[in-house]
């Protein structure tokens, strides 16, 4: 009865999903996740995100229930517990990272975290969804250091009866950080912890994290689009502004995604942003993996050549032109080394340089190989111009990575870096005056 209510809901669903991108992307991931499913997903709730977007996240995670698709949601509480602990005049001690749990501060701790379960669970029964609150029997510890850090739990094993259990009869599990010792002793686990335990047990197709900036911000404030680390992560943690909880939350990851597929990938974005994360192929947040190694190409061999074409009109569904090759003025081609996203760049006007294509197969979409190359793309050429149609469906993205940007008919003219307006006006026109490259016109 439950599956057939189910796939009702799936079927009107799939028309909302249509919305968030295009219906083919909907389908897609929609057909990917399948019900009844203990692999779906692991959400990791930050407790920020308990207090301040609690109606948004339980509206959010309901959509999901009503889907059919179960994740794993388990979450923290550590502002509320730090709320506590000062009204009960009881210090905040950390070593490590992690904080110190005497008995006193477990006695704080339980009813607090056992509340925010309560809470999360409350809030999806008004939506209308199952839930059941979990607050033991996952987690299976030992002291990890009981004479520095007390009642801190060092996951030995996890027992997903009760997860699987609740996911089979369509209850949404609300997982709480806390464990138990073979002996019963309850005790405090660091959720980032939790998750990776949990995490590496259940390998599910989907890890995110909901955080209330929606994602990695880089010096400027802006979400980083994707971040690939086998290329990406020394340079990132060698910048002045990666510190503190950034710095941390990337090794925190870094150390996740060892031990996991190198398929696997971790989003953080924001409560809003959960259902075009799963359904979309660009996503919204911050995607991070471990990544493909970015190959610089300085000239075009027969061999890049045919591997290039097939690329090109793969994405594009359209047909380059025979002569596309000749005379071209490269600056570098970038490419992932799978070749499923590809960055063409031609020398432009004043030695800037011109982004010419921007290139990801159907297959890559949705595996943060677009941003990664995007990545690289941006540290090689830090002034670039390019341009994009106005019904491009990528050209709303573009907006996002821009400095500037200027609309002609059905052409959109783009930079970043360049801060002169007469270096801006020629690249500009330089841009929206090169020919076209394909066999045929479409306004895509």
């Amino acid at each position: 009865m439950w599956c057939n209510e189910m796939a009702e809901i799936r079927s009107v669903v799939n028309q909302v999903l249509s919305q968030l991108g295009t219906s083919r992307e909907a389908r897609y991931y929609l057909n990917q996740y399948s019900e009844d499913d203990l692999q779906f997903a692991v959400i990791k709730i930050g407790g920020a995100v308990l207090d301040e977007q609690i109606k948004p996240l339980a509206s959010a995670l309901a959509f999901l229930a009503n889907l059919g698709l179960m994740p794993i949601i388990l979450h923290g509480a550590g502002p509320q517990l730090d709320s506590a602990l000062q009204e009960a005049d009881i210090p905040t001690v950390k070593r490590r990272g992690l904080r110190v749990t005497s008995p006193e501060v477990m006695e704080v701790a339980r009813p607090v975290i056992y509340r925010a379960n309560r809470r999360l669970v409350r809030a999806l029964e008004d939506e209308g969804v199952r839930a059941a609150g979990i607050q033991h029997g996952v987690f299976v510890c030992d002291y990890l250091d009981r004479a520095e850090l007390g009642l801190v739990g060092d996951i030995k094993r996890i027992d997903l009866e009760a997860i699987r259990e609740a996911v089979e009869r369509g209850v949404l599990p609300v997982v709480a950080c806390l464990g138990e010792s073979s002996t019963g002793q309850v005790m405090n686990i660091n959720a980032d912890i939790a998750a990776r335990e949990l995490i590496w047990k259940v390998k599910p197709h989907k890890i995110i994290f909901l955080t209330g900036t929606g994602g990695l911000l880089d010096e400027n404030g802006r979400i980083i689009s994707a971040i690939s680390l086998r290329t990406d992560y020394e340079w990132l943690i060698g910048q002045d502004w990666v510190h503190s909880g950034m710095q941390l939350k990337l090794e925190q990851i870094d150390q996740l995604l060892s031990g996991l597929p190198d398929s696997a990938s971790v989003s953080i974005t924001s409560v809003g942003s959960l259902a075009r994360e799963l359904f979309t192929h660009r996503g919204a947040g911050t995607l991070i993996r471990k990544g493909e190694e970015i190959i610089e190409f300085s000239s075009f061999t027969p061999q890049l050549q045919q591997k290039t074409t097939r690329l090109l009109e793969q994405s594009f569904g359209r047909v380059l032109k025979g002569d596309y090759y000749d005379d071209l003025a490269i600056e570098c081609v970038l490419a992932s080394e799978s070749f499923g996203a590809m960055a063409i760049v031609l020398r432009g006007v004043d030695g800037v340089a011109y982004l010419d294509k921007f290139a990801v197969t159907p297959e890559a979409q949705g595996a943060g190989l677009g941003a990664a190359v995007w990545q690289a793309l941006v540290h090689r050429c830090p002034e670039l111009y390019w341009r994009s149609r106005t019904r491009n469906p990528i050209t709303p993205w573009y907006f996002d990575q821009a400095d500037a940007c200027f609309t002609s008919d059905h052409w959109v003219a783009f930079s970043v870096g360049i801060d002169d307006f007469d270096r801006l006006r020629r690249c500009r026109k330089d841009s929206l005056a090169r020919p076209e490259s394909w066999l045929e016109q479409k306004d895509a």
